[in-house]
């Protein structure tokens, strides 16, 4: 059961036949939680989440706080996940390495989720510096994929935020060209979309290119039923100009609202509070 909750998590994104049947281990309960937040099930995960930052162990509550975090960042939520990234560093902190997991799912992948988590946050409440600080001491940690995805993608978000667009992009293709490699279905949808995004923010002649990665991130992410990304994907598709962008519109609306539906009060509350969230 665990294999396929990992794959559904970090392969090839194919939901497992029992649809994320929970497993008794502090590893498959999280993996499960992975897998229900990339569909938008905010609420399922979370009551998982919850679980395992109370009993799961300090490694993987500080995966859980971290992961937790991560779901409420998505709905526009970066003081709520300022907090939780802090109890996940504060969990681990002192934590020994012990025994390495291929997709950071350890004491040293814990540490690198929580600073980068605490980075993201400073970035979404404007704090560049903090947020780049943040960054070099996560890159300390990275001797995964997952860490190392995850790091361009916050890596682009900074460059963008701080208006050098051209700085963005090599951070962007590092963690599309590391997502590939892993063959991690999730993670390249994600680079995806940051890559697209620092394409066209730097006025490059790739234009076309932006275009087909957001098509094939979308493609991806319905197949894949990760509504928590194809919201964006099909509002991005909208914004790159696409033959029917007032559909492509509507269909990140419904979806967004699908999302919400699925989603705990504390997660509904902060999109409803939420610039970054267009309800």
């Amino acid at each position: 059961m665990e294999s396929s909750l990992r794959s559904a998590a970090f392969g090839d994104g194919v939901p497992p036949p029992d649809r994320f049947a929970v497993p008794a281990s502090p590893r498959g309960r999280l993996l499960a939680a992975i897998g229900l937040g990339a569909r938008g099930r905010y609420a399922a995960a979370a009551t998982l989440l919850n679980g395992l930052r109370a009993n799961g162990g300090p490694v993987f509550a500080s995966l859980a706080a971290s992961t937790l975090a991560s779901h409420r960042r998505q709905l526009g939520g970066h003081a709520a996940a300022l907090v939780l990234d802090g109890e996940a560093l504060s969990s681990v902190i002192s934590e020994p390495r012990g025994e390495p997991d291929p997709d950071g799912l350890d004491a040293e992948g814990a540490r690198a989720d929580a600073l980068l988590g605490l980075a993201a946050d400073n970035l979404g409440r404007g704090r560049l510096t903090a947020a780049r600080r943040l960054l070099a001491r996560a890159s300390v940690h990275s001797g995964n994929w997952r860490t190392r995805t995850r790091a361009g993608w916050v890596g682009a978000e900074i460059e963008l935020a701080g208006n050098i667009s051209g700085a963005a992009i090599a951070p962007a293709e590092m963690a599309w060209e590391t997502a590939h490699a892993r063959g991690a279905c999730r993670h390249v949808v994600k680079s995806s979309l940051v890559l697209a995004v620092t394409i066209a923010n730097a006025g490059s002649a790739e234009r076309d290119r932006a275009k087909a990665l957001v098509e094939s991130a979308r493609e991806t992410a319905e197949k894949c039923e990760f509504n928590s990304l194809l919201w964006v994907a099909c509002l991005l598709e909208a914004d790159f100009g696409a033959g029917h962008a007032d559909e492509y519109r509507s269909r990140s609306a419904e979806l967004l609202h699908a999302v919400l539906r699925h989603a705990d009060p504390c997660g509904r509350w902060l999109a409803r509070e939420s610039p970054w969230v267009p309800l």
